[in-house]
């Protein structure tokens, strides 16, 4: 068992071939080691991506990145930058840029069931002319994650179709599930200092207003 509960687990290409098949010539002729003009195009209409990171040992961490559309600058067709905003300064995902640079994207654009990914090397970077183009909001972010484009292709929008992530009349009761206030408010070793878990949601609505 390896200590895990799986019992029919897949450990080859070659079954998954046996059971899937191969891929169609769109989709390996769409992949693109650069950014065209239709990727440009794409970043540059999406306020929002997903950024995959792993670490040295292989451990793996996703972060969203959002903003207005724009936010992420291309340079060239081989480069991007994504500017650090202000967060938790858990840094998840930079401090395993700094052991692996390597990186994958998923950008979205509201509305629209196709994504862009995007795969490739990260940096992080202090380029002050770079962070000066950032600043939003008179904030200039203190960072940005520069990325070599390696691979860049549309993905299908099977996922998206088959969630109705747009269509708000399939969406599930959001209350169905408590705030993150309240489960910060049952799962922190310490509670906050507040009388109770809706005063601490009242807080974390008040800061959240400073986006910058």
């Amino acid at each position: 068992m390896d200590g895990h509960v799986f019992h029919k687990v897949v450990s080859s290409e070659r079954r998954l071939r046996e059971v899937l098949g191969e891929p169609g010539e769109r989709a390996v002729g769409k992949e693109r080691p650069r950014l065209d003009e239709h990727c440009r195009a794409f970043i540059a209409q999406s306020p929002f991506l997903i950024l995959g990171t792993a670490n040295a040992a292989g451990q793996c961490d996703v972060s969203p990145k959002g903003d207005e559309p724009g936010f992420v600058k291309v340079l060239d067709e081989g480069h991007l930058a994504i500017p650090d905003r202000i967060g938790n300064n858990r840094l998840d995902g930079m401090r395993n840029v700094l052991d692996n640079p390597h990186v994958g994207l998923i950008f979205l654009i509201p509305g629209r069931e196709d994504t862009l990914r995007v795969n490739g090397r990260a940096w992080i970077i202090e380029d002050d002319a770079l962070l000066e183009a950032m600043t939003m909001k008179g904030k200039r972010p203190p960072f940005a994650i520069g990325v070599e484009v390696e691979q860049a292709f549309m993905h299908c929008p099977r996922a998206f179709m088959r969630a109705g992530l747009w269509k708000p009349e399939t969406w599930p009761d959001p209350r169905a599930v408590p705030s993150m206030a309240q489960m910060l408010w049952d799962q922190l070793p310490r509670r906050p200092a507040f009388a109770s878990a809706e005063a601490y949601e009242a807080d974390q609505r008040r800061r959240l207003q400073t986006l910058y």
